[in-house]
C-alpha cells in the first residue's frame, strides 16, 4: 500500500488556480489535473458519498443534504450518521483488499459510526437553557477528543457556518489532520476544507479575490501539501462542485401554497411548514430542490405548476429521475433544477411578520431547506463597529441563538451550486501529484473512488 490523502477544498475550480493560489499552481505544475464530470444534485453530501463510494445517488440514497423522511413525516438536514449511506465506503473497499489499512476521516460528512480507524468531526453540545457549545466528535483512541482540543482549542464552530465564517474552522481542520497523521500514520486520509465554499455564496469569485480569501485557501492547502510530501504521502486535492454566480432567488414553496397545496400551522402567530398535512411542497438545496407530493394523484398538475416559474430549468418526473441516476424513494415525486443564474429558497411564508422564529436564526436542523442567507448579519441592524466575533461575545450570543440578526433577504446570495458548470473550468477538479495514476483529462464523479484505491494500491 501507498500512503494517499485526499484533499477536499470545496468550491476550488481550474479557472481560481492562478497567481493567488501559489502553492496549489505550483502543485499542479509538477501534477495532473481533470475536470469532473459531478453527480446531480453537486452539493456537499451527495457528491461525497459518490467519491466515497464510487456509486450513483440512487444506489447510495444521498439524493440532497437533506429530504423529507416519510415515515416520520418530517424534513430534517445535516444528519451525521454514516448508515444513512447505503453503500460501502473508501475504508470498507481498501480493508477487503489490505486488512493493515487505516483511514483518518477528518470531517467528511456521514463520519458518525463508520468502520473508519479515526475520525474527527463538529459536533455541538446543546444544553437545555438553549446555548450551542462548540465541540466535536471522535473516534479511535479513548481521549482523542480531548487532546485534539486541548492542542487546538475549542473546534471554532462559529467560524464554520454562520455570519462569522471564515478561514479559522478551515485552518483548524487542516491542524487536525496533521495531528492525527503525526501520531497514528493512517494509509488514507481524508482531509475536508469547506472556506470557499461559503465565502464564494456570500461574496462571489471576484470579491474573494479581492479580499484574500482564496490565498487563505491556498495557504493552508500548501501547509498540508508540505507535511504529506515529507510523509511520502501520494497527495489528490479535489473538489465537489463550483460556486455559480445567481441573482435570482425562486421561491417554490410560495408558489404551491398560493396553488393551495401547501400547508402550515399557527404557532404564536407565526407559520411553521406542515410537511405531512400538505399536497405538496418543496425540500429546497442550492439550485436543486425535491418537490414531494403526498397526494399523488396531484403529481402531474404540480409539474405543469412548476414547469412555469421563472427560474426553474427543468422538473424531472420519474423518466427524468431515472435520466440522473436520482431515482431513490428519498427522492421527490419531483425533482426540481434552476435555471444556471437561480437558486431556491426554503421560504413558505407570504408575510415575514409571520415567518417562524427560527428563520431569523442561524438554525440548520429546524429549517426544512438550505439557507445561505444564514452568512449574513441584517443590515438594517446598527452592530458597534467591531468584528462579528466580538459582537458575538459581547452580547454573549456565541453560544446562543443568534436571535433576529439574518435578514430575510435573500438577493443578498451571490453564489451557488448544484448543477453542472457551463465550463468545466468552472466545475470540480481532481489533481494528483502522481500523473501516472490519471489518464484522463475528464472523469465522472464515481470515477474518483476508483482513482482513490489505484492511488493506494497500483505501482505508478
Amino acid at each position: 500500500m501507498q500512503k494517499t490523502v485526499v484533499i477536499n477544498a470545496v468550491g476550488l475550480t481550474p479557472r481560481l488556480i492562478g497567481p493567488y493560489t501559489p502553492h496549489l499552481r505550483k502543485f499542479l505544475d509538477s501534477g495532473k489535473l481533470a475536470t469532473v464530470n459531478p453527480s446531480i444534485p453537486a452539493l456537499t453530501c451527495t457528491v461525497q458519498s459518490t467519491y466515497l463510494t464510487g456509486t450513483h445517488p440512487n444506489e447510495h440514497g444521498i439524493v440532497a443534504n437533506g429530504w423529507f423522511f416519510r415515515d416520520t413525516q418530517e424534513i430534517r438536514f445535516w444528519h451525521q450518521s454514516n448508515h444513512l449511506v447505503e453503500r460501502p465506503k473508501i475504508w470498507d473497499l481498501a480493508k477487503q483488499r489490505d486488512p493493515s489499512f487505516t483511514c483518518a476521516n477528518i470531517c467528511w460528512w456521514y463520519a458518525m459510526y463508520s468502520t473508519a480507524d479515526y475520525t474527527v468531526t463538529p459536533r455541538p453540545m446543546y444544553p437545555s437553557d438553549g446555548r450551542k457549545i462548540p465541540d466535536i466528535w471522535t473516534s479511535g483512541p479513548k481521549g482523542l477528543r480531548g487532546r485534539l482540543q486541548d492542542e487546538l482549542g475549542p473546534f471554532p464552530l462559529f467560524k464554520f457556518w454562520g455570519p462569522a465564517t471564515s478561514i479559522e474552522s478551515t485552518r483548524w481542520i487542516a491542524d487536525a489532520a496533521i495531528e492525527i497523521d503525526l501520531e497514528f500514520h493512517p494509509t488514507l486520509s481524508l482531509v475536508y476544507l469547506p472556506h470557499l465554499d461559503y465565502v464564494l455564496q456570500r461574496s462571489g469569485t471576484e470579491e474573494a479575490i479581492a479580499q484574500g480569501q482564496v490565498n487563505e485557501l491556498d495557504e493552508v492547502i500548501g501547509a498540508l501539501i508540505t507535511h504529506f510530501d515529507r510523509a511520502g504521502a501520494r497527495i489528490i486535492i479535489l473538489s465537489e462542485y463550483g460556486i455559480t454566480p445567481v441573482s435570482r432567488p425562486v421561491h417554490l414553496n410560495r408558489v404551491l401554497r398560493e396553488a393551495g397545496l401547501l400547508e402550515t400551522r399557527d404557532e404564536m402567530g407565526r407559520e411553521l411548514l406542515d410537511a405531512g398535512a400538505s399536497a405538496a411542497f418543496a425540500v429546497a438545496d442550492h439550485q436543486v430542490a425535491h418537490v414531494y407530493v403526498n397526494d399523488r394523484a396531484q403529481t402531474h398538475e404540480v409539474k405543469l405548476l412548476l414547469q412555469q416559474v421563472p427560474g426553474v430549468a427543468r422538473v424531472l418526473d420519474e423518466e427524468g429521475k431515472r435520466e440522473l441516476h436520482l431515482d431513490h424513494p428519498r427522492a421527490g415525486e419531483l425533482v426540481c433544477l434552476a435555471e444556471p443564474d437561480s437558486w431556491f429558497t426554503y421560504y413558505y411564508w407570504l408575510d415575514d411578520a409571520r415567518a417562524p422564529d427560527f428563520a431569523r436564526t442561524v438554525d440548520i436542523h429546524r429549517k426544512p431547506g438550505y439557507d445561505p442567507v444564514e452568512l449574513f448579519l441584517d443590515p438594517a441592524i446598527k452592530f458597534p463597529k467591531l468584528k462579528i466575533g466580538s459582537i458575538l461575545a459581547k452580547r454573549k450570543l456565541g453560544m446562543r441563538p443568534l436571535m433576529d440578526v439574518i435578514p430575510l433577504d435573500a438577493t443578498l446570495v451571490k453564489g451557488s451550486h448544484g448543477l453542472p458548470p457551463r465550463d468545466p473550468s468552472d466545475g470540480p477538479l481532481f489533481i494528483t501529484n502522481t500523473p501516472s495514476l490519471l489518464e484522463e483529462s475528464s472523469i465522472d464523479a464515481k470515477s474518483a473512488c476508483d482513482l482513490f484505491l489505484k492511488h493506494l494500491f497500483d505501482s505508478a
